[in-house]
């Protein structure tokens, strides 16, 4: 028997169990402004992108199956959008909130994020990072929508072969992660190619701020800062001299918001183009904090890239793209919020 959809917790969310769409009859089509599915709205990225796309008044509908994602993280916009608990590998669910909300555009953000999960489970990590995407191209296809944003990732590019990386980088993703996320982009390019979709992929570097996924699968900040609140030391792996390239998620969000309004095609990279050593990012973190704590330095992570910038040269022409956060001010941020929402005890 299909059940009705049910609120989630005390938040007033639609719970779609995966072959229910009955309970979206009663949902009343949105007029204009335009409207956008965020599929993973609910997440790190997805939550600042929602709230940016709402500011910017936009009708926004949120899809995502809170595996990682929160309702908490949409508590400042949640009575201005809709959420619906689903997943984007039920196709029929999608293809109904598109015609239900008559949506427009989709940001597609839901994916399984972890290099370390996509690696212990890789059959998961193609149904939700390939297949899903698959179904949601399919049915923006199937619906004539206007544009699709694909959240990519740095990943696509493994080890590099030059500094900065720019969007002509030979593509040799070394982790299945970054496998998956290229071959949504080969999709995404198809789908543009094949049939005339708007699409466009953004190739986010290393993104951290508030809302950040805390637990075994946490990044270098989220650990380092959870540590050093704890009075423990912080682990490097290696010497501390590889290095990436930090951008703001507010800054991520902007972009996804001008790759929205953008008619360009193509890939293109979300970063900073400066690049920051490890041992400069735990620098930077205990001044914020305040505290003077010596690292613990464990053996290099197999795999491990040496060194990551993003070329922003391209995003920043085709698109407008200038990230506005210093790591320093975003890692402020980020301490704040922590210490006022501690995911960890």
């Amino acid at each position: 028997m299909l059940r009705p959809p049910a609120p989630v917790s005390r938040y007033n969310i639609l719970d779609v169990a995966p072959v229910n769409i009955r309970g979206l009859d009663h949902l009343v089509p949105w007029s204009m402004p335009e409207k956008i599915l965020v599929t993973g709205g609910a997440g790190f990225i997805g939550s600042w992108t929602v709230e940016l796309l709402v500011r910017e008044g936009y009708r926004v509908v949120v899809l995502d199956n809170f595996s990682t994602g929160s309702p908490g993280n949409l508590a400042r916009v949640l009575d201005r959008i809709k959420v619906v608990k689903g997943d984007i590998r039920n196709h029929i669910l999608l293809d109904e909130i598109i015609k239900r909300y008559e949506i427009d555009s989709i940001i597609h953000l839901a994916a399984l994020v972890s290099v370390e999960e996509a690696t212990r489970n890789p059959g998961e990590a193609v149904r939700i990072n390939v297949n899903g995407t698959h179904n949601v191209l399919e049915t923006a296809r199937k619906h004539d929508l206007e544009r699709i944003v694909y959240a990519s990732s740095a990943a696509v590019y493994g080890d590099p072969k030059y500094l900065p990386i720019d969007e002509d980088h030979p593509l040799n993703p070394k982790n299945i992660y970054g496998a998956t996320k290229l071959g949504g982009e080969a999709l995404v390019n198809a789908y543009h190619d094949n049939y005339g979709l708007s699409t466009i992929s953004l190739r986010y570097f290393n993104v951290y701020g508030p809302r950040m996924r805390s637990g075994p699968y946490a990044g270098v900040i989220m650990s380092f800062i959870q540590r050093i609140l704890q009075g423990k030391p912080p682990v490097i792996y290696g010497d501390g001299h590889q290095t990436r390239d930090f951008i703001y998620v507010e800054d991520v969000a902007a972009a996804n918001l001008l790759a929205l309004r953008s008619k360009t095609t193509g890939s293109y990279n979300v970063g900073t183009g400066r690049e920051v050593s490890i041992r400069e990012l735990l620098r930077i973190i205990c001044e914020e904090i305040g505290r003077d704590i010596k690292p613990a330095y464990a053996e290099p992570r197999p795999g491990d890239i040496r060194r990551s910038v993003a070329s922003i040269n391209r995003s920043a022409t085709d698109l407008g793209f200038k990230p506005r956060t210093s790591l320093r001010q975003g890692l402020k941020n980020t301490i704040s919020y922590l210490i006022k929402n501690p995911p960890f005890s």
